[in-house]
């Protein structure tokens, strides 16, 4: 019997308990624990019905991911499925915490599922880039019908108890309670009542109300631009559309060729790759386990603009109060109303209730008075970029704020050393740059200063958990990792178009490569006056930052989508970019007042110099440790720029097309076109000098 899973009886109730921390993952000896355990049940006379349960936090969460990549060891989980499914005896698993993956996939394999109430279950592969594997897509829409198991295979995301049981997926919803003891009294009536083995396999109504839907076509002409160049999806949906069209062990057969495929994709290991890195960046080098985190009950912003309103909305929808501040009452309504339409927005696509709504405006406290930041244990300054506004609030802030109150900045450029030199308490004092829009983006980038305390790094890092982020840590200098390395690109794109390009040629070429919108509808998303803003306080600061015909976008008003006018054109309700001949004539006109002469410049060049100049530069920010690993880097751009997550992050990326290959473009492009961010980086060169790629830094 192995150790990690055994069988005992309770009365006529023979148990099969799993116990392997943290997640009850399913590995190898899982695997093997449970064929042995449903054997010993199935022949141990006195136990008339087996109850599957696990010990610990959670039901089985999926695969093991130490096993990931490595040869499948018998028997396989397909196999361990099909063992209980045919079990003379009826099996019900007991759910509680998450049955994800192949969890879900086992329990779905059993004959009856009872879960608590705080459970949760799912099939996420599609996020590794691949589909169940396991008899998920054959067995799930037996239950559901087509149009919810492919909703759930599809997005990946876990639904909720109560509505698990609507859908079938479970026969019972108790309260929170000892999950053993709640399978056990389920698997009494299932005794008492003389209820049958029930296979889901055999299940057909679902079936036959579907066969022959257009909710397949239907499914795949909607990824087409929710999935847009992703693989596995599309396969998902073929293999849900077997469990209609074929005999169960024929579609089994299918779901395991179209596994296979998915398993031989690229976009598996880039995303992988991804899955993983967002984990390991929670993991701050250099900063104990152990580190004390201080409690944050209570959040203040300064400014109610578009970022400030965002980054209330985050605290108020953890639940945690929120003292939201600035300098007018028309600034305070403004904010405050542009807030509950984003709640009413999110209600009209039935993800919020009219009262979940007003309990999380009430969490929102405007105030005029600096005075009310006195309580709070964090305060997140989001003014505009400008130093001395910011270096003159914190001041303030230090003034008025308590002992052990966080200082953060959202600065998405500026020194966080200089804006802690403006207070007593620089170890109190670091950056919390948020991307827009702040409620919904995933990324927190937390800037370390020269003087942060360990105490406040693993505080924020532990913030952004708290309220849905994936929170990284970097260290501070201009643009810190992610708009350092914007920026070159965008100085990019911007040549490139002086030189002959399109701004819409550069955005496809980006968008091709799998990016959600390109540099310039992404800088009509965040307004010019933005970026405006930002080469401004370089001029200041003694950059020389040539003018722009961007600069002369933002001095006529065109400020992006906002505006309906940056530079493209917007209609209106529309947030779709048109091409406007305006821009045209006014990109001309720079031209010929440089004395600029155009060429045609082809795609890959448009590629080459947007992204290869990016992994120059990252390399850059990881020889001087502003970035501690590639992986934070790859998470950075992932969650915060929309870098296509299939494809690893900009630094896995450059490893699957080669670091010679760029390295050699790279000192080309600076041959022919000079420049500091085309000089290679030393590390650049030695990686490709050692043989080794981004990957095999820790």
């Amino acid at each position: 019997m192995s150790e990690v899973v055994t069988y005992t009886r309770e009365d006529r109730v023979g148990v099969i308990c799993v116990n392997y921390p943290p997640v009850n993952a399913l590995g190898h000896g899982v695997r093997s624990g449970l064929v042995a355990a449903l054997e010993q049940g199935l022949a141990d006379a006195g136990a008339g019905v087996l109850l599957l349960v696990c010990e610990g936090r959670t039901f089985m969460a999926g695969a093991d991911i130490r096993e990931f990549g490595k040869p499948m060891l018998e028997p396989t989980l397909p196999e361990v499925i099909h063992r209980f499914e045919n079990s003379t005896k009826p099996v019900v698993a007991a759910i509680h915490g998450t049955a994800l993956g192949g969890g879900l996939e086992t329990a779905l394999g059993c004959h009856y599922r009872v879960a608590v109430a705080s459970a949760r279950v799912g099939l996420p592969e599609v996020k590794l880039g691949l589909l169940p594997g396991a008899g998920g897509t054959q067995r799930l829409p037996r239950l559901t019908g087509a149009a919810k198991a492919l909703e759930m295979i599809t997005r990946g995301d876990p639904i909720g108890a109560e509505e698990a049981l609507a859908l079938g997926i479970v026969d019972a919803v108790e309260p929170d309670g000892d999950i053993r003891q709640v399978g056990l009294a389920f698997a009494r009536r299932v005794l008492a009542e003389g209820r049958p083995v029930r296979r889901v396999r055999d299940l057909t109504d679902k079936l036959e109300a579907d066969r022959g839907s257009e909710v397949f076509q239907q499914f795949r002409d909607a990824l087409k631009i929710r999935a847009r160049g992703l693989f596995s999806p599309f396969k998902c949906v073929d293999a849900v559309e077997a469990a209609f069209t074929l005999p169960f062990d024929e579609g089994m057969k299918r779901e395991r060729a179209l596994f296979l495929d998915c398993m031989a994709s690229p976009q598996r290991a880039g995303l992988v790759h991804a899955f993983f890195a967002e984990r390991q960046v929670a993991k701050v080098k250099g900063l104990a386990k152990e580190t004390p985190v201080r409690e944050v009950r209570r959040v203040g912003v300064v400014g109610a603009g578009t970022m400030g309103g965002g980054i209330a909305m985050n605290f108020a929808n953890a639940g945690m109060p929120v003292v939201l501040l600035d300098a007018s009452q028309d600034a305070l309504d403004r904010g405050l109303a542009v807030i509950r339409r984003n709640y009413e927005h999110s209600a009209r696509k039935g993800k919020l209730s009219p009262a979940q709504i007003e309990e999380r405006m009430a969490r929102i406290q405007p105030s005029l008075d600096y005075d009310d930041l006195r309580d709070v244990d964090l305060v997140i300054e989001a003014v505009f970029e400008d130093l001395a506004v910011k270096q003159a609030i914190f001041a303030r802030l230090d003034a008025v704020c308590k002992p052990g109150a966080i200082l953060a900045s959202n600065t998405s450029t500026l020194d966080i050393d200089a804006i802690a030199s403006a207070t007593r308490r620089p170890e109190d004092v670091v950056g919390m740059h948020f991307f827009s829009p702040a409620n919904v983006m995933k990324l927190l980038e937390n800037v370390r200063g020269r003087r942060t305390s360990d105490e406040v790094k693993a505080t924020v890092m532990a913030v952004a958990r708290r309220i849905g982020k994936v929170g990284v840590m970097v260290g501070n200098g201009y643009g810190f990792v992610g708009n350092r390395m914007l920026h070159v690109r965008g100085a990019e794109a911007l040549a490139l178009v002086n030189e002959g390009a399109s701004p819409q040629q550069v955005d496809r070429v980006l968008t091709d490569l799998g990016f959600p919108m390109g540099p310039f509808a992404m800088a009509d998303l965040a307004g010019l006056d933005v970026g405006y803003r930002i080469r401004e306080e370089r001029r200041k600061a003694g950059v020389v930052v040539p003018d722009s015909w961007m600069d002369t976008l933002v001095a006529r008003g065109r400020l992006g989508q906002k505006t309906q006018a940056g530079v493209y054109r917007y209609e209106d309700g529309s947030r779709t970019p048109l091409p406007d001949p305006d821009v045209a004539t006014l990109i001309e006109d720079f031209r010929r007042a440089q004395g600029i002469a155009t060429r045609t410049i082809d795609d890959q060049e448009i590629l080459e110099r947007c992204l290869y100049v990016m992994i120059n530069e990252a390399a850059r920010i990881l020889e001087e440790g502003i970035a501690d690993r590639p992986l934070d880097i790859d998470v950075i751009w992932i969650h915060g720029y929309g870098f296509p997550a299939y494809r690893g992050g900009p630094l896995f990326w450059a490893d699957q097309v080669g670091l010679d290959t760029i390295l050699a473009a790279v000192r080309g492009y600076h041959e022919r076109l000079g420049g500091e961010s085309w000089r290679p980086a030393p590390l650049l060169e030695r990686l490709v000098r050692e043989g080794r790629c981004f990957g095999d830094l820790t």
